[in-house]
């Protein structure tokens, strides 16, 4: 609250930040009619969750988006996030994929926090990553989407699922077997995904996890084996996902990814529309 009111904003707090309900932030109906009001109110400029974990989609079905359409705002968060992020950009909307207020003061991630104020004042958003071994060279132009590769999993088949066509995805992840991470990167293949895309950015691949008997490769070992027959641009080591370096996307947005031989460079190359 303190952030964003130096950033001379005012906080509105919704009735579910201090709700607990077992393992949600109070019960399905409490935390819809708490993101419905919010949608619906057209003071509302911006709505942040205040942490990810496991529960958006058991909402999405039961939102109205009629107001939103009127009336649009930009909504922030990643992790579980990623659902809602793609939802949106089936609707024709943007939304920002960034850092949450549960990790504001958690060292490192003064750029981060940064990265958000920009883009949420219409600031000049281009980002560059180091090389990385496994890169592939080129430049392609497409709307950004993506985020955590299980939620992408998980809307595979549902409302909230997006044609990949085009478009330039990016990935992150955290806290799952190596073989999980291998059967959601066969799903995106599979489907057809991965072979539609125009390019591929890699984020953070945090705290993967590995059984008693190897998987044998790692997680952008796992990512680089299926992405291997395809010519659009491939960069790894972006600063996206559950890392503190986890700088602000616009999902939606059209930009443009080019990767040399010198590392990576995001750009947008539409003006800011919400």
């Amino acid at each position: 609250v303190t952030t964003f009111k130096s950033w001379g904003l005012e906080v509105v707090i919704g009735r579910s930040i201090e709700a607990e309900y077992y393992q949600f932030a109070g019960s399905d109906e409490l935390r819809t009619a708490d993101l419905q009001t919010m949608l619906d109110d057209t003071e509302v400029k911006a709505i942040i969750s205040a942490r990810g974990g496991y529960g958006t989609t058991r909402l999405l079905d039961q939102l109205d988006f009629t107001g939103f359409k009127k009336s649009p705002k930009w909504i922030i968060g990643f992790s579980d996030i990623t659902a809602l992020h793609c939802h949106l950009l089936g609707l024709g909307f943007e939304s920002i994929h960034g850092i949450m207020p549960s990790l504001f003061s958690r060292p490192g991630s003064d750029e981060a926090l940064e990265s958000l104020r920009r883009v949420l004042f219409g600031g000049y958003i281009s980002y560059q990553a180091p090389a990385h071994a496994f890169n592939c060279a080129g430049t392609a132009e497409g709307i950004l989407m993506g985020g955590n590769i299980s939620l992408l999993n998980t809307i595979i088949g549902t409302a909230s699922d997006v044609d990949y066509t085009g478009k330039i995805l990016f990935l992150e992840e955290i806290d799952e077997y190596l073989y999980n991470l291998d059967r959601m990167l066969v799903q995106l293949k599979r489907s057809g995904k991965l072979a539609r895309l125009a390019g591929l950015v890699v984020g953070h691949m945090t705290d993967m996890r590995d059984n008693a008997i190897p998987f044998g490769k790692t997680a952008v070992e796992i990512i680089q084996e299926h992405t291997a027959d395809y010519t659009y641009p491939v960069a790894y080591n972006f600063p996206t996902g559950h890392e503190p370096h986890n700088l602000a996307l616009i999902c939606g947005r059209n930009a443009r990814l080019q990767v040399t031989g010198q590392g990576s460079f995001l750009e947008y190359i539409t003006e800011q529309t919400v």
